[in-house]
């Protein structure tokens, strides 16, 4: 059964009205298309969270507005850190024939063989610009990294694109790298001053004292 997340059109938009629909159990949104134009709406928190956890970032699904529905996608969302919740998204109401570019996670595979070897991985891309159409949009890139050795690399020439999209970023970028392991520094020397000259001079004076009390 295909996704439906029901929104309600939001016809007071007062920062007063948002803090309400908030307490409310609900999140304030925005759905914006070319075509579609721009309407601001209200969705289910909890309803919300259902379709995000299932459908993801790029996934498309039914947005039902008061009866009409859309195919939408989540485009952005922010967060308040403190309460760990969604305070407002945006959606792109999209045309199911029309390319677009979306951001898609990187997801790496595997244990690297040069971790194995004592390698620190670095990952330098966690999101690839990728140019499809909207239902064609992968969830994920998935990276296989159990090949790469220290001092070996991904860059994004080195991923095979799927049959239904491509991506957009400079195909020499790096994705991924095996550095070596860091090198403890060797600890310099130090230099001590030669005590035993001192304690002989302090024994040559102690001598020659006691050789003028004797005279």
């Amino acid at each position: 059964m295909a996704t439906v997340l029901k929104a309600a059109v939001r016809e007071d938009l007062r920062g007063s009205r948002l803090t309400k629909i908030r307490q409310q159990g609900n999140i304030p949104a925005v759905v914006y298309g070319k075509k579609f134009g721009s309407k601001a709406v209200s969705v289910n928190s909890i309803d919300f969270i259902k379709t995000m956890r299932q459908e993801g970032k790029t996934g498309v699904f039914k947005m039902d507005i008061d009866g009409t529905k859309t195919d939408v996608m989540i485009y952005d969302l922010q967060y308040d850190t403190l309460k760990n919740e969604v305070v407002h998204v945006d959606f792109y109401a999209a045309d199911m024939n029309v390319e677009m570019d979306a951001d898609v996670p990187v997801s790496l595979l595997g244990e690297a063989q040069g971790v194995k070897d004592g390698g620190v991985l670095q990952q330098a891309v966690y999101e690839l610009s990728v140019r499809a159409l909207p239902q064609e949009l992968p969830d994920q890139i998935e990276v296989d990294v159990e090949k790469l050795e220290v001092n070996d690399s991904l860059s994004v020439s080195d991923l095979t694109a799927g049959e239904k999209y491509e991506f957009n970023n400079d195909p020499d970028e790096v994705v991924v790298s095996i550095t070596p392991p860091d090198e403890e520094p060797e600890e310099p020397e130090v230099e001590t001053d030669e005590e035993p000259e001192l304690v002989d001079a302090e024994e040559d004076e102690a001598s020659e004292d006691a050789e003028e009390k004797s005279e």
